[in-house]
């Protein structure tokens, strides 16, 4: 079993920052990329940004400039920095992460069960 956990979701103030943290836990070879998604009430879970196990990034639009994603390869862990935070960040954050579980098997998805970021104007 692979198990991903969040941290460092909460309130803050529109202009505010927060870091969000996931760590990668159980039977693990290696892990491919990493990224975090977000939901918000009503609306469809979207990509904020990913990160290659190399370093490559790729961010949403509308979270440039403001978030930056890093990883840990050693820790099996990936980060969020959320600067100048708006309302419209306000969501359920998600950790996902592609993992090859032994040398010979395949690759597969898994998901963090989520961590609040509410910001209020």
């Amino acid at each position: 079993q692979v198990q991903l956990v969040e941290s460092g979701g909460g309130l803050v103030q529109a202009g505010g920052s927060l870091r969000l943290s996931c760590v990668a836990s159980g039977s693990i070879f290696s892990i491919n990329g990493m990224g975090w998604y977000r939901q918000a009430p009503g609306k469809r879970r979207e990509l904020v940004a990913v990160i290659t196990r190399s370093g490559s990034t790729n961010y949403a639009d509308s979270v440039k400039d403001r978030f930056t994603i890093s990883r840990d390869n050693a820790k099996n862990t990936v980060y969020l920095q959320m600067n100048s935070l708006k309302p419209e960040d306000t969501a359920a954050y998600y950790c996902n992460a592609n993992v090859k579980r032994t040398y010979y098997s395949g690759s597969s998805d898994y998901w963090g069960q989520g961590t609040q970021v509410t910001v209020s104007s």
